[in-house]
C-alpha cells in the first residue's frame, strides 16, 4: 500500500549532521546610537512590553545589568558581536520560543565539523577530506574543556527553557567560531581543539563562508546503507502498515495539506484500520516543530475509537518534538496512549503562540511568544510537570550502529516489545485530578458498560480522555455533577473533599451499606465536616473509604487515589 502524503516539502532524513555552511549575516554598519535604538526596541518594546511575562526566569535587575554591559561599548563592538548581544539579552528570558535569529546580520565564520548526538555521547559527523577516518569517533572535549561545560556556556545566547532544547540549538550552532570566541572559549583567530574519546585531537581553524562553501566536507549520511521505511518523508503526514499488526502514521508537521485536508487523512486511515486487523498504532511525531496543535484532532477521534477496540496507541518523540506537536503527544498521553522515544525539545508547559518581530535599523529578525500555555491545568497528563523536558514513557535511543545500517531503532523497537513493555510511566506523586479519580472509581466500580452519545458528558470535555467513559458513567450515577455552567474541570487536582464527595456519591450509587459491626464510630475530621454534602461525605466515612490518618486539609497524589478506589473494589467484593 502507497503511503499518503503531500509532496511540499523537502526530504527531511535522519539528521546527521550540524551546519556547515552558515548563512551570510549581512547588514550596512551601524554607529552607537542606531544600535542603542535597536537595543532599547528589543528591551522596552519586544521583552517587556509584549512578552507575556519577560522575567519568569531571570529578575529585571539582572538583564538590566546585561543591557549596561552592552550599551558600554555599542562603539567598539563589530556587527557579529552585537548580534551575539542581543542574543545573550533575549536568552534571560529563558523560553524557547522567544529568541533572536542568528542568521541576518553579520558575517559568520565556522570550524569545518559538525557532530551527532546518539544516546548521552556525541559523534564526529562531518569533516574536512583529511579526517575521514575519524568520523563515528566519540567527542568528549572542545577547546578542552567536556562538552556539557561548553553546551552550558552557549546556554548564555540560545534562549531555551530546558536542557534538550539547548542541547539542539548546540548542535546546530557547533561549528561557529564567532561564537567560541565571544564566549571566551577560544581567543580570536586561534583554532578549536576537538579531543576524541580514543585520545586522538584535532585542531580546526576558523573559516569565512566563502571557504565554507567551497568546502567538500565528508559526512557520516555518506555511509549510511539505505534508509528505514520509517524515515522523515517529504509529506506533512503520511500513514503506512508496517507489519500485519502494526500501523504506523507518520506526523511531520501541524499544518494542513492543501492536497489532503486532515478530515479526509484521518477517513483514510480509518479505512486501513477497519480492513485490517492492528494490535499496535504508532504516531510518529519525531519530526514534528509545531504549527497549530489542533489540525491532529480528526486523526485523535479515530485513534480513540481504534483504542476503545482494544488497539494500543504508541506515540514516537524526540529531539525535534516541540511546540504544539508537544502539545499533541501530551494529548496522545491523555488518550491513554504511551509515549517512547527521546526527550522532547519542547517543555510541557511554556510560553508559544509565536509572533515575528525585526529591529528597525539592523533588521535583525526574530520571535516572541504572545501566551503561557499551562498544560498543567488542561490536562490530567501535564499534572505537576510545569516547565520540563517531557520524557517519555519507555526510553528508546537511536544508535550509532543502526543510524549506519538504515535501522530505526525506536521503530524496530515498537514493533516486537510486548505490551507490558509500553505502559504509562509511573508518576504517583503527581497531584490527582478529578478527572482521573473518577477513572480510578470507575475501574473499582468494574468498569460498566456506558454509551457516549454526540453530545459530550460536559462542556469542557474533550472527547478523547482515557477517563472519558468513566465521566459520562459519573455523570449518568450523579456522581460527577459539574458546575452551574455545565463544566466538571477534569484537570483540576482534586481536594480531600471532593474526593470524599465522589467516593459517597459512588457509595450511594452503588448500594453500599455499612456493616453496623465494622461502622466507624469516631467524628468525621474537621477539614471534611465544613460546607455542604456532609450527608455524602458521612456515608464515605462511616463505610472506612477514607483513612483515618490523613491530613485532609492538602490535596491528593495519583497513588493516594489508587488507594482510595483499592478501597471501594474491596467494598465492593
Amino acid at each position: 500500500m502507497k503511503p499518503w502524503s503531500n509532496l511540499l516539502r523537502q526530504a527531511a532524513g535522519l539528521c546527521l549532521t550540524a551546519l556547515l555552511v552558515v548563512p551570510a549575516l549581512a547588514a550596512e554598519p551601524l554607529d552607537a546610537e542606531q544600535r542603542q535604538e535597536d537595543l532599547d526596541f528589543l528591551y522596552e518594546t519586544v521583552l517587556v512590553e509584549h512578552h507575556p511575562d519577560a522575567f519568569a526566569s531571570t529578575p529585571e535587575s539582572e538583564f538590566l545589568r546585561v543591557k549596561a554591559e552592552i550599551e558600554e561599548r555599542l562603539e567598539t563592538v563589530s556587527g557579529t558581536e552585537f548580534l551575539l548581544d542581543l542574543m545573550r539579552l533575549t536568552a534571560l528570558v529563558g523560553d524557547s520560543h522567544t529568541s533572536i535569529a542568528i542568521g541576518g546580520a553579520a558575517e559568520l565564520r565556522a570550524y569545518p565539523f559538525a557532530m551527532v548526538r546518539r544516546g548521552e555521547s556525541w559523534y564526529l559527523s562531518a569533516a574536512v577530506p583529511e579526517d575521514e577516518a575519524l568520523l563515528c569517533q566519540e567527542v568528549v572535549k572542545l577547546a578542552g574543556k567536556p562538552i556539557e561545560e561548553v553546551i552550558e556556556a552557549y546556554g548564555t545566547l540560545f534562549a531555551s527553557d530546558n536542557p534538550v532544547h539547548l542541547r539542539r540549538s548546540f548542535r546546530q550552532a557547533c561549528n561557529v567560531a564567532d561564537i567560541y570566541e565571544y564566549l571566551g572559549l577560544v581567543e580570536t583567530g586561534e583554532p578549536l581543539t576537538v579531543g576524541l574519546k580514543n585520545g586522538k585531537t584535532i585542531s580546526l581553524d576558523p573559516m569565512d563562508q566563502k571557504a565554507m562553501n567551497e568546502l567538500e566536507a565528508v559526512r557520516i549520511s555518506d555511509r549510511i546503507k539505505g534508509q528505514p521505511e520509517t524515515a522523515a518523508a517529504d509529506a506533512y503526514y503520511l500513514a503506512k502498515p508496517l507489519t500485519e499488526d502494526v500501523y504506523y502514521i507518520q506526523y511531520n508537521t501541524c499544518r494542513e495539506a492543501e492536497d489532503l485536508p486532515m478530515e479526509e487523512f484521518a477517513a483514510l486511515v480509518a479505512k486501513d484500520l477497519a480492513d485490517g486487523d492492528y494490535s499496535r498504532v504508532l504516531l510518529d511525531l519525531r519530526n514534528n516543530g509545531g504549527g497549530s496543535d489542533g489540525v491532529i484532532w480528526p486523526l485523535f477521534e479515530v485513534l480513540r475509537k481504534e483504542m476503545d477496540g482494544g488497539v494500543k496507541l504508541v506515540g514516537l518523540i524526540g529531539e525535534a518534538t516541540f511546540s504544539s506537536a508537544l502539545i499533541n503527544a501530551v494529548e496522545i498521553q491523555e488518550m491513554g496512549g504511551v509515549l517512547a522515544g527521546e526527550p522532547a525539545g519542547g517543555s510541557v508547559c511554556h510560553f508559544g503562540a509565536v509572533q515575528g518581530f525585526s529591529l528597525p535599523n539592523s533588521k535583525v529578525r526574530g520571535q516572541l511568544s504572545s501566551k503561557y500555555l499551562d498544560l498543567n491545568t488542561l490536562l490530567d497528563a501535564a499534572a505537576g510537570r510545569g516547565v520540563v523536558a517531557l520524557e517519555p514513557d519507555v526510553l528508546v535511543y537511536q544508535t550509532l550502529e543502526d543510524t549506519l545500517n538504515g535501522k530505526d531503532t525506536l521503530a524496530d523497537w515498537c514493533l516486537t516489545a510486548p505490551d507490558q513493555k509500553l505502559i504509562p510511566a509511573s508518576h504517583d506523586l503527581a497531584p490527582l485530578t478529578r478527572g482521573r479519580f473518577i477513572g480510578q472509581l470507575y475501574e473499582a466500580a468494574g468498569s460498566p458498560k456506558v454509551e457516549i452519545g454526540e453530545e459530550l458528558p460536559f462542556k469542557d470535555s474533550f472527547g478523547i480522555e482515557w477517563y472519558l467513559p468513566a465521566v459520562a458513567w459519573a455523570k449518568a450515577e450523579g456522581i460527577a455533577k459539574g458546575g452551574a455552567e455545565g463544566t466538571f474541570s477534569a484537570a483540576r487536582p482534586l481536594t480531600w473533599k471532593e474526593a470524599a464527595v465522589f467516593l459517597g456519591r459512588t457509595a450511594e450509587a452503588l448500594d453500599l451499606q455499612p456493616d453496623p459491626a465494622e461502622k466507624r464510630t469516631g467524628p468525621i475530621p474537621e477539614a471534611l465536616a465544613q460546607g455542604g454534602s456532609q450527608e455524602t461525605v458521612a456515608r464515605a466515612w462511616d463505610l472506612g473509604l477514607l483513612p483515618a490518618d490523613a491530613d485532609f486539609t492538602g490535596g491528593l497524589t495519583r497513588s493516594q487515589g489508587e488507594k482510595l478506589a483499592e478501597a471501594l473494589k474491596a467494598l465492593i467484593a
